[in-house]
């Protein structure tokens, strides 16, 4: 099995990828790379079994109302939303509030904040890879699942703040979340990436999609329930570890 890790930024530039390889007892990072557009995303994706993709797949289902609403001087769709309570529902999505509940983490906004230009490169990735190998469902149930690398590690048992930036002491928290892991996950060999992945958190965060991606295929993730189902097929769906990362091997 190979699981590619996708840590999506606005454009090319920042955005990160990693294929881990899975043999038995075995993890070996086989391809790292910064800077990566969606050609090379859509091409790496049919070359993998499972792809962990680190950016929102969908938008609230409130929202496309609101936004026809107000469009069409239909105040009903829009006045549902009046107060904060309201506009929440227009912010964020179901499995926001989800893993809001289980981790204490509150993911950033697909439509109110600085997530919304990558969610729109996201959906046009997901329309290739649609045309090119199959449409791939929101709720992760394909070969294409929304990840969250922060919640993946703090459910694994990593501190997951404090490592992102260019600063000498984002720099330093990275540089021991990797010694972290590689401690907690001795069978993960990083192919002699290891100067880079302390240098970039990006690239970090691709390693840790990629891992979450293993996750989903071997069934250890949170899977929506009847009371999500039906959001997580529209709006897609975060997959938090439901296990350990010695689950991961087989």
């Amino acid at each position: 099995m190979k699981t590619l890790g996708v840590d999506l930024a606005a454009a090319a530039r920042k955005t990160a990828v990693a294929v881990i390889e899975w043999g038995q007892g075995t993890a070996r990072l086989v391809h790292l790379a910064l800077d990566v557009d969606d050609h090379h995303i859509v091409e790496l994706f049919g070359t993998t079994d499972m792809t962990g993709i680190d950016c929102p797949v969908g938008w609230p289902q409130a929202l496309i109302p609101f936004l026809t609403g107000h469009l069409n001087f239909d105040a009903g769709p829009v006045l549902a939303h009046d107060g904060i309570e309201g506009r929440r529902l227009l912010a964020y999505r179901d499995t926001d509030r989800f893993v809001t509940a289980r981790t204490s983490l509150i993911p950033l906004s697909v439509s109110a904040d600085r997530l919304a230009h990558p969610a729109m490169r996201c959906a046009v990735i997901q329309a290739k890879i649609a045309a090119r190998h199959s449409p791939q469902p929101r709720d992760g149930s394909g070969r294409l699942a929304e990840v969250y690398p922060a919640a993946s590690l703090k459910l694994w048992g990593l501190s997951a703040r404090g490592y992102k930036g260019r600063g000498s002491a984002e720099t330093e928290q990275l540089s021991l979340l990797l010694r972290h892991l590689c401690q907690q996950a001795p069978w993960l060999d990083l192919g002699g990436h290891e100067d880079r992945l302390a240098g970039s958190d990006d690239l970090f965060d691709a390693v840790v999609a990629a891992l979450t991606a293993r996750a989903i295929a071997v069934g250890l993730t949170v899977l929506p329930d009847d009371v999500h189902a039906a959001a997580a097929r529209s709006e897609g769906w975060i997959h938090l570890p439901a296990g350990g990362l010695d689950g991961l091997i087989a």
